[in-house]
C-alpha cells in the first residue's frame, strides 16, 4: 500500500486509540496534569487546535486569540530544522532539516501532522549539504536549495530521489575562492533562500562571505568579494526560457545565465513577494541581517524594497545612511564616493527593524483562520539577543509596503532594564514602521520554556501558521485560542547575585585565575572581539578587571556555562562546533592545527568550568529519566536528567539526612519554586562520583 494512503486510512483509528489509551492510563494510574518536558518546554494537558490537529500548548507569550501547539520536537529526531512548506492540496508538509553547521547530512522530511507522535516524519532525501529554501514554483512543483544548487522533486513519489531535477548547480557555497586567492572552507552565509516572481523569474540570495569584509585597516579598496558579475552579498536573477519553466540540467549543461539584480545585501534570508508590487522597478521585500556590532542597539536590521541595479549598503553603510568607519577611504572617491549620503546608487532601507533581530522568514498572510491578519506582513526574528526571538506583524499599504510612522517609534526589549527602546541611528531617533507581536519575547523561563529561535514559516491552506525552530528542534503550529491570553511569563535568567558568587569562587582559586587570564588573552581578545560582542571590555582596563569582565559576560549568556559540567554548556559546543552549533570563532576549525596551543585553550575552558565551584563533581545516576531535587523544607525544585553533572557541596547534608546538598543546578532544570537561599538537595543514592 502507498505510504500516504496508509497514513490517511489509519489517521482516525490512531486518534481514537490515542485518546482512549490516554484516558485509561489516567484512570488507572491517577495521573495528574504534571507537565513533561519536550525540547525544553514544559508540556501540560492543555491543547492548541482542534480534532487531530490539536497539539500540546506551549507557554509562549502571544497576541490575544492565538496559541502555539508543539507538533514535533527533538523526540522526533529533528536535528536542525530550518524551513517548512505545505504540499499543495495535501495535509502534508516538507521540512528541511539542515543537520547543523559544518554538516553534510541534511535531510528533506515529509511531515504528516495527523500521524501518531513519533511516526510523523518520513525521510525523502538524505545526505544534502545545507538544505534551506523550500518554495512551491509557478508549475506547482516543490523546489529546494542546497548551499550551491536549486532543484525540484516530487515529495509524494515512491522514490523521491529519482524525481530530482537540478536547475542551478554552481552558485557560491560553503567552499569558495575569494578574488585575492584566499580559499574559505566555510563561507559565512552559504544558505540559499529564493523566490519566484509572477513571471517565473528566480531571485536567489547569495550571502556575503564574512560579517563585514573588514581586513586590517586602512581599507583602501572596495570589498572585492562583493564586486563583479559573480558578486556575493547580493541577489542574483535567473530568467527561464520565454513562456517556460527552467529546464532540468543534464550532466554537462552550463547553469542558466544570471545577472546581479541588487548588491550590498549581507544576507537575504527573508524574502516576500506581494501581488500588487508597483511596476516601477521593484521586485519584492527583503529582510536584511545586518553586520554585527557589540552594541545591543546598533546597527538596526532592515526591511528593503529591492530595486534592480541598486546598492543597499553592505559593507559600506548601515542603518539608514551611516558610513562604516573602516571604509572611509573607499567612500571618498570612485563609484562609491559618498555612497551612504549623496549617491544615487544607494537605496536606503524602507524601514528599520529591531537590531540584531536576524530576520529569517517573511511572508504576507492570506488565510481564513485569522481575518485580522489578512494581507499583513509577518516577519520572524531568530536572533538570540533580547531584541530577537519573536514574530512581528506589520500593517502594509496596497502595494505591500510597511507603513512608517514619525519618530519616536518604540519596540519592546526582552528581559532588559529598559523594557522598550526607540529606533535610533547615530543621528538620533528616526521614523520606522511600527509593528505588533504575534509571538512576543520568547525568552527562556526556567521550568516553562527555552529561548525560541524561529526560522522557516508558512501559512497552511487552512490558514494556520506553521513555524520551524532550530535551537530547540521543534515544529510549531499557531491556531485560534479562546479567552484572554495568560499574563506574560517573567524573565528568569541567571541573577546578578549568582554571577557575583561564581566570580568570587574563581577569584579565590589561584589555578582558575590563571586559566581565566589565559582564556581572556588567547581566546576572547585574540579571536572573539568584534564577532558578536566585545565581551564588555573597554580600553585602559587593568588586567584583573579585564578578566572579571570577560568572566561575567560569559556567565550572563544564556546557556553558555553550567558550573561543574562543561559538556552541557554552549561555550564548549560553540568553540568545538559540536552538534548543530555554528563554530565560534569563524574559521575556528583550522585553529587547532595552525595555532600552537589553541587546542589547549579549549581544554583550559573546560577545566575552568569544571572547577568553577568548590566541591565534588558527581554524576546523576542512571535510572528513571528524571531525578527530582528539593529544598531544605522539602519543596520540589525541579528534575535533572540522568548522566548530568552536579557539584556536591555536602555529601551527607547535616540539615537533611539521606540527602546531598549541591550547588545551584543547571538553570533549565529549575521549576521556579525554590530560591538559592533554600539550597538544593538530592537523594544520596542518585549520585555517583565522576571518574
Amino acid at each position: 500500500m502507498h505510504h500516504l494512503t496508509f497514513w490517511r486510512e489509519c489517521r482516525y483509528k490512531r486518534l481514537f486509540v490515542a485518546v482512549v489509551t490516554g484516558v485509561l492510563l489516567s484512570v488507572a494510574t491517577g495521573a495528574s496534569s504534571e507537565p513533561v518536558r519536550k525540547s525544553g518546554y514544559a508540556i501540560g494537558a492543555e491543547l492548541c487546535g482542534s480534532g487531530d490537529l490539536a497539539f500540546p500548548k506551549l507557554q509562549i507569550d502571544m497576541k490575544g486569540g492565538f496559541c502555539a501547539g508543539l507538533v514535533a520536537s527533538e523526540d522526533d529526531h529533528l536535528k536542525f530544522p530550518r524551513s517548512i512548506v505545505q504540499v499543495p492540496g495535501r495535509e502534508l508538509f516538507v521540512v528541511a532539516d539542515m543537520g547543523g553547521w559544518g554538516h553534510t547530512d541534511g535531510r528533506l522530511l515529509l511531515l504528516d501532522p495527523h500521524a501518531s507522535q513519533g511516526q510523523r516524519f518520513k525521510e525523502l532525501l538524505t545526505g544534502i549539504e545545507y538544505p534551506f529554501g523550500l518554495v512551491i514554483g509557478p508549475d506547482r512543483k516543490l523546489y529546494a536549495s542546497t548551499a550551491e544548487t536549486i532543484f525540484r522533486f516530487d515529495p509524494l513519489a515512491d522514490n523521491p530521489r529519482g524525481t530530482v531535477e537540478t536547475i542551478i548547480r554552481h552558485m557560491p557555497g560553503r567552499r569558495i575562492k575569494l578574488p585575492d586567492g584566499t580559499r574559505l572552507d566555510e563561507s559565512a552565509h552559504p544558505l540559499k533562500q529564493f523566490v519566484f516572481d509572477r513571471n517565473g523569474r528566480l531571485f536567489v540570495n547569495i550571502g556575503s562571505h564574512s560579517d563585514d569584509c573588514i581586513t586590517p585597516a586602512p581599507i583602501k579598496r572596495p570589498c572585492a568579494a562583493a564586486e563583479g558579475g559573480a558578486a556575493m552579498a547580493s541577489i542574483w536573477l535567473f530568467t527561464p526560457p520565454a513562456g517556460s519553466v527552467f529546464p532540468a540540467l543534464k550532466p554537462n549543461d552550463p547553469d542558466p545565465p544570471h545577472l546581479v539584480y541588487a548588491r550590498g545585501l549581507r544576507n537575504s534570508m527573508a524574502l516576500a513577494l506581494h501581488p500588487n508590487f508597483p511596476d516601477a522597478g521593484y521586485a519584492f521585500l527583503q529582510g536584511e541581517n545586518g553586520r554585527d556590532l557589540p552594541d545591543i542597539f546598533k546597527p538596526n536590521e532592515e526591511i528593503n524594497a529591492i530595486e534592480q541595479g541598486k546598492h543597499y549598503g553592505w559593507p559600506y553603510c548601515y542603518d539608514l545612511s551611516t558610513p562604516s568607519p573602516e571604509f572611509r577611504t573607499v567612500l571618498q572617491s570612485g563609484v562609491y564616493k559618498a555612497l551612504c549620503t549623496a549617491n544615487a546608487l544607494y537605496r536606503r532601507p524602507l524601514s528599520l527593524m529591531p537590531p540584531h533581530g536576524a530576520p529569517l522568514a517573511m511572508l504576507y498572510y492570506h488565510g481564513a483562520k485569522f481575518p485580522e491578519l489578512e494581507g499583513r506582513l509577518l516577519v520572524g526574528l531568530h536572533g538570540y539577543r533580547p531584541t530577537g526571538s519573536r514574530v512581528l506583524v506589520y500593517d502594509v499599504d496596497d502595494h505591500g509596503f510597511p507603513k512608517p510612522s514619525p519618530p519616536p517609534v518604540r519596540y519592546r526589549v526582552s528581559c532588559a532594564a529598559d523594557p522598550t527602546h526607540s529606533f535610533q541611528t547615530d543621528a538620533g531617533e528616526v521614523a520606522a514602521a511600527p509593528f505588533e507581536e504575534l509571538i512576543a519575547g520568547w525568552h527562556r523561563v526556567n521550568g516553562a520554556r527555552p529561548q525560541g529561535a524561529p526560522v522557516g514559516m508558512t501559512v497552511a491552506e487552512d490558514g494556520a501558521i506553521w513555524l520551524v525552530e532550530d535551537k530547540n528542534q521543534t515544529v510549531i503550529r499557531i491556531d485560534r485560542a479562546a479567552g484572554d491570553p495568560p499574563p506574560p511569563l517573567p524573565c528568569d535568567t541567571r541573577s546578578q547575585a549568582v554571577i557575583d558568587q561564581l566570580a568570587a569562587f574563581v577569584a579565590r582559586d589561584a589555578q582558575n585565575r590563571i586559566r581565566l587570564t589565559t582564556l581572556r588573552k588567547g581566546l576572547a581578545e585574540k579571536h572573539c572581539l568584534g564577532c558578536h560582542s566585545d565581551f564588555g571590555l573597554r580600553p585602559g582596563q587593568p588586567d584583573a578587571e579585564k578578566d572579571a569582565t570577560v568572566l561575567r559576560f560569559m556567565l550572563a549568556q544564556d546557556g553558555w556555562i553550567y558550573p561543574g559540567d562543561p559538556s552541557s554548556g554552549r561555550l564548549r559546543t560553540r568553540l568545538r562546533g559540536i552538534g548543530a552549533e555554528k563554530l565560534m570563532p569563524p574559521g575556528g576549525e583550522t585553529l587547532p592545527k595552525t595555532e600552537p596551543g589553541y587546542a589547549g585553550l579549549l581544554d583550559t575552558a573546560d577545566m575552568l568550568v569544571a572547577r568553577m565551584v568548590p566541591g565534588t563533581r558527581m554524576w546523576i545516576k542512571a535510572g528513571p529519566p528524571q531525578r527530582k531535587f528539593f529544598s531544605r523544607a522539602n519543596k520540589e525544585c525541579g528534575e535533572i536528567p540522568a548522566s548530568k553533572v552536579v557539584v556536591v557541596t555536602q555529601r551527607s547534608a547535616v540539615d537533611k539526612p539521606g540527602f546531598s546538598r549541591f550547588f545551584r543546578p543547571a538553570d533549565p532544570y529549575l521549576n521556579g519554586e525554590c530560591s538559592d537561599d533554600d539550597g538544593y538537595y538530592i537523594r544520596q543514592e542518585f549520585l555517583v562520583p565522576v571518574q
